[in-house]
């Protein structure tokens, strides 16, 4: 092998040793934390001389295999690999055992190597959380057998290793030559290119804020692959907020590919489990699932299929597993470790069990992360480190449950009860108009009950495993994911409680600042790319996610001039909630004037159905000659699109909509499709408690609770629906803003400086 390769001894048996079904029935696992400690608890008793988390390395042609072993004592000579597990150990599959086997032989053979052992005691020291109990299982083996073992495995993935590292190899020369794949850049595209490309070189973050029309997307994939050989980027991981900004990466992807025929690049779309499963009615496991059974036997075929393919978008990843018998679903997953260029949402890097993050920890890579529509990455990350427990599915689980968790089940519903009642909250709620309340501190008597909760379905379900019905198993994952984040409670959190009636109460913890857990998640990559049309001001990104100091913010001109957008501002007109009856003729009225003056195609924003629906009833009793049409609430994605088809060239009609909703942002309406937009509100989130306890945390971080809560919030929507307007640097619009504060000097410097408003 004429290249080094370099590989964990995990990854290396994961490789090797695997065989059987895929099983992804649940079964009761420790978490991370647990089986950290568990590893920490079983060292512990151990003697003095004993060596933990032993470092070992070993070469084998071109290969090189490193990790770590959990404990050596050097006296007794006896090498262990320590596994926590719940339950029964019966219940343990053989090709976990066997997996298990092949990771301590390996260890074996590496350390026997090191030390000139002629012989060592292997052992298997499984603990089980619950109990505390180790079980020890052993062999001895000799230096000659273990050698024997490790060059089998070697031997086995060599031929991988060397197609990896060729691949490497040609991947990069290849992209020391990627050409530009158009004959000139758009106006504005090369100065995101040449930022994007100077991120990449210094590993820094980037905020880029580029206008709508310029290219983005090439025009952070391009640098960023140029970069990627100079810099020794392991992998890109391009990452978007809805299905839309996957295509246009994998489109972009495409046209480079063409535009070189001989770039060995290998493309990976990521989707849903949900998305993928091709037997939705099917359990995940051999039993049930044909694309289950003999997975592993069959994955090798179907994974040196793939990288051969090298373009695997969803299509051709399902072809792909299709072929070989295999879950399309965990090919991917198992591609990504493989794949050069990453596609799929955000969650894969930045949520407490990302794929692609975990992927680049264990195998130490450098990777290079862009992030597309990034305005919306604050709110979706507050979505990722939040969580809830539901008193009504607590309710229905008790009721159902095995007689072995009627204590915990009741000790949790009496601190339900506890809590409702310090909350002063037991004899208000209902469907209509819930009651809530921010919680001073965290109910840490309810969170300990949820704890032990979890631990005995765990531990029941361990040991009876016809029991797991899904609303138990729910339940569980439920209190896991609860309690994990109440461990990490504290000032970037708030807890509150919402109560819709009897019985049907929901607690929950609320990232507010995600910052506190998204730090560790962008000093993780070698450089990342945040860009988007709205990310004004850089200091509100900075802080609330956590970027680091040297993050580098840039504004790409706009090829757009203030002479394609007239922007005119009603002062007239205040849409405050106690202005809203008031509002409405005063709108009807302004929307039915631009419409007289010149017809076409509208989209009209409101921050509430309630004030669209208002507004909608109005103009059609004053209006009926004009043609309007409506999003409505939970609206189907069929009806969405067929809201988009109204939009035909040619065509008229005022389209009236959610601010902040699915036609507010990530739709693209060029040329006479959409000729202007009326905004009637500012998008200022609503004056509640939970906003106004928002305000005070970021005041109290930052300084600056007002514009974090409220302002810079309100007007990101508003900017990115009047980008709707002006898609390229032929369209021509108007964007009617309806409300006296957009006349403000603090609320006008947040809009785009080449409205010249």
């Amino acid at each position: 092998m004429s290249a080094t390769y370099r590989v964990a001894v995990r990854a290396l048996c994961d490789f090797t040793a695997r065989q059987g079904d895929l099983d992804h029935r649940f079964t009761p696992a420790p978490s991370a934390r647990e089986g950290m400690e568990g590893h920490t608890l079983v060292t512990s008793r151990r003697g003095e001389d004993y060596l933990a988390e032993l470092p070992l390395s070993g070469k084998f042609e071109g290969l090189i295999v490193t990790g770590r072993a959990d404990g050596f004592d050097p006296t007794a000579n006896h090498l262990e690999e320590i596994k926590t597990h719940r339950g029964s150990l019966e219940r343990m599959a053989d090709n976990q055992r066997a997996l298990h086997w092949a990771q301590v032989k390996v260890y074996g053979a590496l350390l026997c190597a090191e030390r000139a052992l002629e012989q060592i005691t292997l052992t298997l020291v499984y603990l089980d959380i619950a109990s505390g109990k180790e079980t020890p299982i052993s062999q001895e083996a000799t230096a000659d057998e273990l050698q024997a073992f490790f060059a089998d495995q070697c031997q086995r993935f060599l031929a991988w290793a060397e197609q990896e590292a060729g691949h490497r190899q040609d991947r990069d020369s290849g992209l020391q030559t990627l050409r530009f794949p158009h004959a000139a850049f758009r106006p504005g595209q090369r100065e995101l290119a040449e930022d994007v490309y100077k991120a990449a070189s210094t590993g820094r973050c980037l905020l880029a804020q580029a206008p709508t029309g310029i290219g983005k997307t090439m025009g952070t994939l391009f640098p960023m692959l140029s970069a990627m050989p100079r810099q020794q980027l392991d992998r890109i991981a391009f990452l978007t907020m809805k299905t839309p900004g996957r295509r246009l990466a994998l489109d972009a992807l495409a046209t480079l590919r063409t535009s070189d025929e001989t770039l060995p690049l290998r493309v990976l779309e990521l989707v849903a489990r949900e998305k993928a499963c091709e037997y939705p009615d099917r359990a995940c496991h051999g039993e049930s699932c044909p694309l289950a059974a003999g997975f592993y036997d069959r994955l090798p075929a179907a994974r040196q299929a793939a990288v051969d393919q090298g373009w695997l978008d969803r299509d051709a990843l399902r072809e792909v597993a299709l072929a070989h018998d295999v879950c399309p679903y965990y090919l991917g997953q198992e591609l990504a470790r493989w794949a050069d260029v990453i596609v799929g949402d955000v969650n894969h890097w930045f949520d407490s069990h990302a794929l692609l993050h975990g992927l680049a920890q264990a195998n130490d890579w450098r990777t290079g992360v862009l992030v597309d529509e990034a305005h919306n990455l604050i709110e979706r990350a507050r979505g990722m480190y939040s969580a809830e427990l539901d008193q009504q599915r607590f309710n229905r689980v008790r009721r159902a449950a095995p007689k072995a968790l009627s204590r915990p089940l009741g000790r949790l519903s009496r601190q339900w009860q506890a809590v409702i009642k310090e909350a002063g909250l037991e004899e208000e709620g209902d469907p209509r108009k819930p009651a809530y309340r921010l919680l001073t501190v965290l109910p840490d008597k309810l969170v300990t009950a949820a704890q032990q909760v979890g631990a005995a379905i765990t531990d029941h379900l361990g040991e009876h495993p016809e029991d797991a019905s899904l609303e138990l198993q729910e339940l569980l994952f439920e209190a896991l994911a609860f309690c994990r984040l109440a461990e990490r409670f504290g000032e970037h959190s708030l807890c509150d409680l919402t109560r819709y009636g009897r019985g049907r109460a929901v607690l929950g913890l609320r990232n507010l600042i995600p910052a506190d857990f998204l730090a560790a998640r962008f000093n993780a990559a070698h450089s990342v790319v945040l860009f988007s049309a709205t990310l004004n001001p850089a200091h509100y990104y900075r802080d609330l996610l956590g970027l680091q100091e040297n993050t580098v913010w840039r504004e790409v001109a706009s090829p757009f001039t203030a002479c394609q957008l007239e922007v005119r501002i009603r002062t007239d007109i205040s849409t405050r909630f106690r202005d809203r009856d008031a509002s409405i003729d005063p709108i009807v009225a302004a929307m039915a004037q631009q419409y007289q003056r010149k017809s076409g195609h509208y989209l009209a924003f409101f921050s509430s159905f309630a004030y669209l629906e208002a507004a909608l009833a109005r103009f059609r009793e004053a209006h009926p000659e004009v043609p309007v049409f409506s999003q409505t609430r939970g609206m189907p994605e069929a009806q969405r699109e067929e809201f988009l088809a109204r939009f035909a060239p040619g065509g008229e009609g005022i389209g009236f909509a959610v601010l902040g909703g699915a036609f507010a942002e990530g739709i693209d309406l060029p040329g006479d499709r959409l000729i202007g937009a009326f905004i009637a509100t500012l998008g200022l989130p609503p004056f509640n408690d939970f906003n106004e306890a928002l305000k005070a945390r970021l005041t109290a971080r930052f300084g600056q609770g007002d514009d974090y809560t409220y302002r810079i919030p309100g007007m990101i929507k508003v900017v990115q629906a009047a980008g709707r307007v002006i898609r390229s640097p032929e369209d021509q619009g108007v964007v009617v803003l309806m409300d006296d504060r957009f006349a403000q000097a603090s609320v006008r410097a947040l809009l785009p400086r080449w409205w010249g408003a």
